[in-house]
């Protein structure tokens, strides 16, 4: 296995943050506004960032989605690390039963070449779509087989990426490039890191098998609140020592916005309670203005479903975020927050970035 240290898995908290703060972004498209603008906005918070001592910044793998532009990761990360220095960047995550291992071992060791020591591979079980995209990105309709067959494209994909097939294998003779073979070959220099792996997760499974590969897990808080701590749990449980890391390391997803008022931060998040709606109602589009979103009249199981979304996002003011963090930074005893803030504008967004790590006496202000 090429070198990773630990230092590039674990985070350092920043001002007073009871953890590492760091960023997941979908990259979300409002109504009025171009994807353009999104990926645009997604460099400025990650600029932020990196400005703040957040200390990673993740994009998702969402596809068919008209209100999420991340549909290539890869693409949009080295974009990224062209306009930044430091922050680490990386998936959260790339969706393995979409691609062939080899595809990502090829794409985020370009990456590491562009971004040394930069660069994440978080890596998710799940389609990241509806089945019907699924099954046309994966060319087959059989799509149990691709989640079931994780474990063995993981083993693949890390092979790819150590270039240490067996001999005999039938892989043994392919070599994932920019990686490892350029090292072994006649006068080749190569450095010897690679991205680390991360698996994600909203259930059990990937919770488990991390922890049995003695891998870092990011899980789907914001989400999946409600499987948060009993996955965070069997982590822990099953976790064994490995030469990534000597203790689990595991971060959760949160949804947060802060606003400088109580007010606005409720019509903020209110956008992505009614995008959320209609995504689960098969009816996907752009991210509502808050002035929709207000104007919406939801039927009582709608309204229903709104609430019990908003119960899992942490909003209000600076310091009531601060709180809510902390809260849960205490009940999970996760050892990294990400955060994701999803609003209609990417000015809502910046700006609860900004409130967020000024709440938290971050560096750069």
């Amino acid at each position: 296995m090429d070198e990773i240290r630990g230092d590039e898995i674990r985070g350092k908290a920043e001002g007073t943050a009871p953890v590492p703060l760091s960023v997941l972004d979908l990259v979300t498209v409002g109504q009025g506004r171009t994807a353009t603008q999104a990926l645009r906005t997604g460099v400025e918070i990650a600029q932020l960032a990196e400005r703040r001592g957040f200390h990673r910044y993740w994009v998702a793998e969402h596809h068919s989605m008209p209100g999420v532009a991340s549909s290539s990761p890869a693409v949009i990360l080295a974009h990224t690390a062209a306009r930044t220095e430091r922050i680490r960047l990386g998936s959260g995550g790339v969706m393995l039963p979409n691609h062939a291992p080899l595809v990502i071992a090829e794409q985020f060791g370009t990456l590491e070449a562009m971004a040394p020591g930069r660069i994440d591979l978080g890596l998710g079980r799940a389609p990241g779509t509806d089945g019907a995209t699924a099954a046309a990105l994966r060319r087959t309709d059989r799509l149990n087989e691709g989640a079931d067959d994780f474990p063995q494209q993981l083993m693949e994909l890390t092979r790819f990426l150590d270039d240490d097939f067996p001999d005999g294998h039938p892989y043994a003779r392919i070599h994932a490039v920019p990686g490892p073979v350029q090292a072994t070959s006649e006068g080749g220099v190569q450095s010897p890191g690679r991205p680390p792996l991360w698996l994600l997760g909203s259930s059990g499974f990937s919770a488990r098998l991390a922890g049995m590969l003695g891998l870092p897990f990011a899980f789907a808080h914001h989400f999946s609140a409600q499987n948060t701590i009993p996955a965070l749990e069997l982590y822990r449980e099953s976790f064994k020592p490995s030469a990534v890391l000597d203790a689990p390391y595991a971060l959760i997803g949160v949804a947060a916005l802060a606003a400088d008022d109580e007010r606005e931060a409720r019509r903020q998040v209110l956008t992505g309670a009614l995008s959320m709606l209609r995504l689960r109602s098969g009816r996907p589009g752009l991210v509502p203005t808050p002035e929709e979103a207000e104007a919406y009249a939801f039927s009582p199981m709608e309204r229903e479903f709104v609430d019990s979304w908003l119960v899992n996002i942490v909003h209000g003011t600076p310091d009531e975020v601060r709180t809510g963090l902390d809260d849960l930074a205490k009940r999970t005893g996760a050892d990294e927050l990400m955060i994701t803030a999803n609003a209609h504008g990417g000015e809502a967004r910046l700006r609860s970035y900004g409130l967020i790590a000024d709440a938290y006496g971050l560096p750069g202000a």
